[in-house]
């Protein structure tokens, strides 16, 4: 009998140029409506209050910068600036949303520390360093899912976190057991309950070992993960 992972790994698989004019892909779906803080926000599906991290982080610094990949519409990002500028908080700010659709909320004039950026993050880069970096069900849309957590890694200071939503189901050629023994080597902690990935730059291991698997190409016909959305499987040898 035929598996899941041999059926789908038998299919036509998409590069990213492909993959990014695919419906599952390009839709407002992704473009998220999630505020910051509240039951349609950030919070519940960080378990952490961003605003409130940021808040500290400033206060302590005397500066902090946040990234959000697959930003969606912005909205968290304009409601957190709105909040440390409300608190005069506003002066060694950067934060920066990246989302490959330009369906953005109207930016406040006043917010010019708040950058919403049209990118692929296939290639996107930058060469600023976050104090937090998050990815709030935006994985679940990306190609090569690893690599992108991999170059984010590299953009984070050194007592600075990741978090990314993360199904592991959407990981093809890769078994649950795998993938949790290779982040637990790497220094990373993965939610089974909350299919939360976390880590701090200071938690991984220089081992230079950090998901060398081989990225082949996605499959946007994977269907619906936990989320119940239609998702992107990302094939790795």
């Amino acid at each position: 009998m035929t598996n899941h992972r041999d059926e789908e790994s038998s299919q036509q698989l998409l590069d990213n140029q492909q993959l990014e004019k695919s419906c599952v892909v390009a839709n407002n779906r992704m473009n998220r409506e999630r505020n910051a803080v509240g039951s349609n926000g950030y919070e519940v599906d960080l378990g952490f209050d961003p605003i409130q991290f940021l808040f500290a982080r400033h206060d302590a610094n005397g500066s902090v910068a946040w990234l959000d990949l697959c930003c969606g519409r912005g909205r968290a990002l304009i409601e957190a600036g709105q909040a440390m500028q409300a608190t005069d908080r506003d002066k060694g700010i950067r934060i920066i949303g990246v989302d490959l659709v330009n369906m953005f909320d109207v930016m406040p004039e006043d917010l010019e520390f708040v950058e919403l950026q049209v990118a692929s993050l296939s290639t996107w880069n930058t060469e600023t360093q976050f104090d937090l970096i998050t990815c709030v069900h935006g994985l679940h849309y990306i190609g090569d899912k690893l690599g992108l957590i991999k170059r984010a890694a590299t953009w984070l200071r050194s007592d600075a976190t990741f978090y990314a939503n993360l199904d592991l189901t959407n990981l093809n050629s890769m078994s649950s057991a795998d993938f949790e023994a290779e982040i637990a080597e790497a220094g990373m902690i993965y939610d089974k309950r909350k299919h939360l990935l976390q880590f701090g730059r200071s938690d991984l291991k220089q081992n230079g070992n950090l998901f060398s698997r081989q990225y082949l190409g996605a499959n946007d016909q994977a269907g619906p993960n936990y989320t119940g959305q239609e998702a992107v499987c990302s094939v790795y040898r």
